[in-house]
């Protein structure tokens, strides 16, 4: 049995079908799309099962899924054992999107990443705290922090919308994930010049594990095509 993983919600469910659709593979559920999984009738050893699109990566990770569709930020902001044990076989026109440090569009003298590298020094020495910055992204905003030399700050996990932490004394700043960048500025934040972090898309994923099991290659070279 091959087990794959779509996402359960959102624009991302709606393009990853579109794939199965255009390959005239198309998915039936007993009972509908609140139904958590799937079928093809052409393909009595595939089940499709779905869900959170982060719960997918996690699953490749370790074997209870064998394909997966979700995206690469997803995969790059997992734990480093996940990442390993997954390989990207393809990646797709949807589901673009940028991780971005932004700022309250206020902090004028706030341009590039070296600008927030002296506030946040600036916080520890005046305020004697940390710069907080809001995110669902910890992983991947500390690793490019560090990259960086900015070392002064304190992570806020963000549990909802990440632009109004800012403006509630959550945090001082954010990295969100944007595909166009007017959330942000609806909510007067503003990226920093050189703030990009990652681009990101969706993309066709296999567990390691998986890579021998029969009639993969099969279904792989279809949807990948």
């Amino acid at each position: 049995m091959i087990k794959i993983g779509i996402p359960s919600k959102g624009r991302l469910r709606k393009d990853t079908l579109k794939v199965f659709y255009k390959k005239k593979l198309k998915i039936f559920s007993e009972r509908g799309e609140r139904d958590l999984f799937g079928y093809i009738k052409s393909y009595k050893n595939i089940k499709i099962t779905y869900l959170h699109a982060r719960e997918i990566v996690e699953r490749l990770g370790d074997g209870s899924l064998d394909i997966g569709f979700s995206g690469y930020d997803l995969l790059k902001e997992s734990e480093i054992n996940i990442q390993n044990k997954v390989i990207v076989k393809k990646r797709y026109n949807f589901g673009n999107a940028t991780l971005v440090i932004a700022v309250p569009n206020d902090w004028i003298d706030v341009q590039t990443i070296a600008d927030l590298e002296e506030i946040a020094f600036e916080f520890k020495d005046k305020k004697k705290s940390r710069l907080r910055v809001a995110t669902k992204y910890p992983n991947l905003t500390r690793e490019f922090l560090f990259s960086k030399g900015v070392t002064q700050f304190k992570l806020v996990k963000s549990l909802g919308a990440t632009e109004i932490y800012p403006f509630t004394g959550s945090s001082e700043i954010i990295t969100d994930i944007t595909s166009t960048g007017e959330t942000l500025k609806a909510n007067n934040l503003r990226i920093l010049k050189d703030g990009e972090i990652l681009k990101s898309q969706a993309c066709l994923m296999i567990s390691k594990k998986s890579q021998k099991i029969k009639g993969l290659k099969r279904i792989l070279s279809i949807l990948s095509k």
